[in-house]
């Protein structure tokens, strides 16, 4: 039946292209329900992706975090020498460890504070960027120095275009006065509109509260060969559970995780289901009308012979249709959003080819759906009526 329905008269797209404006308004209101389910898949993948980036960028084969773990924006401490202790294992070959917290920036024209989130690192051993940190080795070791996330939102006042045209900025982050020495670039995300990279002495400074011998992070790097698994089961048994360790990309499940647990991912959920409810109503009510109208000509088809099976699929072929003609102009819009969110938001919202060929399926389905709906209309297309 397929083949002998493409190869006949294609009379679901004759039907669709005579009424010239139901077809426009089809086109838009698919479109609508495509550029609603891309927006909240594209905000949603941006928290995730937003949140995990920063792990996803360490340099090492395992990481030390304190046991109540749950995302990196509400770290909790542990003791330093929980991390040197690994370094009795002789597949360790060396430990990172990095303080991390949020810090109050002022932005340098408006005098408003606002939080940042600080890592303190030790720069001749760097956890992440090696490039960008190891060009600013020096000058990062001494006291007061920082890098700046050129990715963050503008909210910190212009501080790549300072930078570039006056070299070093002063500003004041926690009441002290700090050096912008140079740039770097991981971005903003749903939880932190910037990061500043410094020192661990730096970071010291800025948090006097922080004791030395209390950390953030711990990074271990194993030996060459080294098995990860095994040295991971092997810390998790033996060191004291107050802490936990994860492989980089554990770390980053974990904290997509902590996010799909909240609120936030729920409504981006929703909103991908109101969009594929309102493609379907849509596409509904435009095959309901096209086959109302031209019901004579349906019955008349059933009294030369034409099965249901055949008028569902000249439904299903106009359902296809109308699900092409809407996804090409909502894919093209919702590239051109994805820019505009970017630009006023920095949060790492573009298009994927995996976000693309989803919605593509989801508004084939919603299509199909309502084709299958409408047949119920077709159905009454009683032949004895007409004659």
């Amino acid at each position: 039946m397929p083949k002998k329905l493409f190869r006949k008269t294609p009379l679901a797209l004759l039907q669709l292209m005579k009424e010239k404006i139901r077809l426009s308004v089809a086109i838009a209101g698919i479109a609508f329900a495509d550029i609603l389910m891309f927006f909240q898949l594209g905000m949603l993948d941006a928290l995730f992706d937003g949140a995990a980036k920063s792990h996803q960028l360490l340099q090492a084969d395992l990481v030390l975090v304190n046991s109540q773990f749950q995302t990196l924006y509400l770290v909790k401490q542990f003791p330093r020498e929980r991390l040197f202790q690994t370094l009795a294992y002789e597949q360790v070959e060396s430990v990172l460890p990095i303080y991390i917290g949020f810090a109050q920036w002022r932005n340098p024209e408006t005098q408003i504070n606002r939080n940042i989130l600080v890592w303190g690192i030790d720069p001749v051993n760097p956890p992440f960027l090696p490039t960008e940190i190891k060009s600013h080795q020096s000058q990062l070791n001494q006291l007061n120095r920082i890098l700046f996330d050129q990715g963050s939102r503008p909210e910190y006042g212009p501080m790549t275009d300072s930078f570039k045209q006056q070299g070093n900025v002063e500003i004041q982050m926690n009441d002290k006065t700090v050096d912008l020495i140079g740039l770097f670039n991981i971005g903003a995300s749903f939880v932190t509109d910037g990061n500043v990279i410094t020192s661990d002495s730096t970071f010291l400074n800025l948090f006097p509260d922080n004791k030395p011998d209390r950390i953030s992070m711990g990074l271990i790097r194993l030996k060459s060969g080294a098995s990860v698994e095994k040295i991971q089961e092997q810390l998790t048994a033996n060191l004291p559970k107050d802490v936990k360790v994860f492989t980089p990309a554990q770390l980053a499940q974990n904290e997509i995780n902590y996010w799909e647990a909240q609120g936030i991912g729920f409504v981006f959920g929703l909103g991908v289901m109101v969009g594929f409810i309102v493609g379907i109503v849509i596409v509904y009510q435009i095959l309901y009308a096209d086959v109302s109208d031209h019901l004579p000509e349906y019955a008349t088809m059933k009294a030369m012979g034409y099965s249901d099976g055949y008028l569902l699929g000249v439904l299903i072929q106009a359902s296809l249709l109308l699900a092409i003609l809407g996804y090409i102009p909502g894919f093209f819009f919702s590239i051109g959003l994805y820019q505009l969110g970017y630009s006023a938001t920095q949060l790492p919202i573009m298009m994927k080819v995996s976000r693309a060929v989803m919605v593509l399926i989801l508004t084939i389905i919603m299509c199909a759906v309502s084709g299958v709906i409408a047949m119920n209309k077709l159905r009454s297309a009683d032949p004895a009526d007409i004659f």
